[in-house]
Parts: structure tokens; sequence; C-alpha cells
């Protein structure tokens, strides 16, 4: 019967990563299918401790995070969960060897969202290793399965492309960070007085991290590569477009893709990765 939950519980870390992201969901859709649920299973743990900071308004938020948090390493040791996310979680963690600080790191982000920070360029970059970085190191334990002179050298993009998707994040959610949840989290920039300069420094460094990044998709396993391009791709159009607005604009509004321009994306990196044009 273990087999049968265990089953449950990824099917509901499945639901929850394609309730919440359609972009990950196309993204994971094309990655091999041994690959699929591990990598739903990360997402799940992801998206449930991020909510917990960003939505649960009503409730103690620290005493629910540090009970997660409490609660996944037991579920680590333990091997089982009766949370269902965790429990796919877990499963993926021993599986594949997943290091328990780069959880422990993930975590301590987590923490980081549970007061107003004013961010200097130092907790900037800490927030960034933990929130995304490790994400992406999470996911590439799965991609490598094992291989871990593979894994060794595709880290430093692995991480990369974490962080570059997490700044553009903080772009397409920056009246939501602001207003909704009082956060600012790109240093030296006042978000009460945000204009195009301080729009296009954070954009400079960001087109360097997609540079870097796609040179580490390129290396990726075949396993993985076209679905971690299609993530890529969706993230470079969604960054195309917010550079092509004004600082005022996307103060004003969240950034997005529509879901048939999604569609098409998919189905030109489907074109690309079968041409070997990536």
């Amino acid at each position: 019967m273990k087999l049968l939950f265990d089953q449950v519980s990824e099917e509901c870390s499945k639901l929850t990563t394609k309730r919440y992201s359609t972009s990950f969901s196309f993204g994971i859709y094309f990655l091999n299918t041994k690959l699929r649920m591990p990598i739903y299973s990360i997402y799940g743990f992801v998206r449930f401790a991020d909510e917990i900071v960003d939505s649960f308004h009503n409730y103690d938020k620290k005493y629910l995070l540090d009970k997660f948090s409490s609660d996944t390493f037991e579920a680590i040791e333990l091997g089982i969960s009766l949370n269902p996310v965790l429990n796919s979680f877990q499963k993926v963690v021993n599986r594949y060897h997943i290091d328990k600080e780069l959880i422990t790191l993930f975590l301590n982000s987590m923490q980081m969202d549970l007061q107003e920070q004013v961010y200097t360029p130092a907790l900037y970059k800490e927030y960034i290793l933990g929130s995304a970085e490790v994400v992406g190191l999470m996911c590439l334990k799965v991609f490598t399965n094992g291989n871990q002179s593979e894994y060794e050298l595709l880290k430093p993009y692995a991480m990369k492309l974490g962080s570059v998707f997490q700044k553009i994040n903080f772009l397409r959610d920056l009246k939501e960070d602001h207003k909704g949840l009082k956060r600012t989290y790109f240093p030296n920039v006042n978000l009460s007085n945000f204009c195009d300069n301080q729009k296009k420094s954070n954009e400079i460094e960001i087109e360097e991290e997609f540079n870097d990044a796609l040179a580490g998709i390129k290396m990726l396993p075949k396993s993985s590569r076209i679905g971690v391009y299609l993530s890529y791709i969706y993230y470079r159009k969604l960054f195309i477009k917010i550079k092509a607005l004004s600082a005022e604009r996307i103060m004003k509004e969240r950034i997005r893709i529509s879901n048939p321009r999604k569609i098409g994306l998919m189905f030109d990196c489907v074109i690309r990765h079968k041409f070997n044009a990536i």
C-alpha cells in the first residue's frame, strides 16, 4: 500500500505545479518521462514553502514555516511523511542524494521573507543563492542522476539559470512585492521612485547571466535539455517584454506571456531541438 500512497503523493506535487505555474509545467512535460515526477516533487516543495511566506497573512507564518522545515527534515530522515508534498520530496532527496545543505539554504531564504529587509548587495546575493540557485542545483542532481563529475561541471550554469529566473521574477512582480508584501529585493533601489536607469542597471546583469546559463543548457543530457531550454526561452521572452516597457509601467502591472504565446514558443523549441539549433 505504500506504493499507492507514494503515487498519490507524487500526483499532489504534479497538481501543485500545474495549478501554480503553466510555464514550468510546459517545461517539465518536455523532460524525459523518468525525470518529470522528481521535478514536480521539487517544485511542489518549493511552492508550498513560498506560499507560506507569500499568502498566509492571517496565520502565524513563522510557526508554519518552522513546522514545515522540521517536517521536511523528519520526512527525509524517516523516508515518509503524511504531508503528500513532503513525502514525494523526501523520496527525491533520498533517491538522488540531494545535499541537505541545499534545503537548509532554501529554507533560510524563506525565513528572510518573514520580515521586512533592507537588501544590501551581500544580503541580496545570499537570498538569491537560497531562493533560486540551490533549487537549480536540486534539479541538476536529478538531471545528472548520480554522475558527480557531470554535476560539478554543470553546477555554476545551473546556479546562473536559477538566479536569472529569480531576478526576472523580481522585475515581473515589482508591484505585488513592493505594495502588497512590502518587499524590495534589489539593493540600492528605491521603488518609491523607481526609474528607467535603475531598471536598466539590473537588466544588464540579467542579460549576462542569460548568456552564461545558455552555455550550460547546451551541455545538459538530452533527457533534460529541451525541457530546460523551453523554460529558458519562456523567461527570455518575458525579459524582452519587460525590457521594452518603462519602469513606471512595470510598477503598475504584472507582466505576463499569454498561454497561446507559450504554446507557440513550445513548438519553436521543439523544432530548434530537432535540428540541433539551440
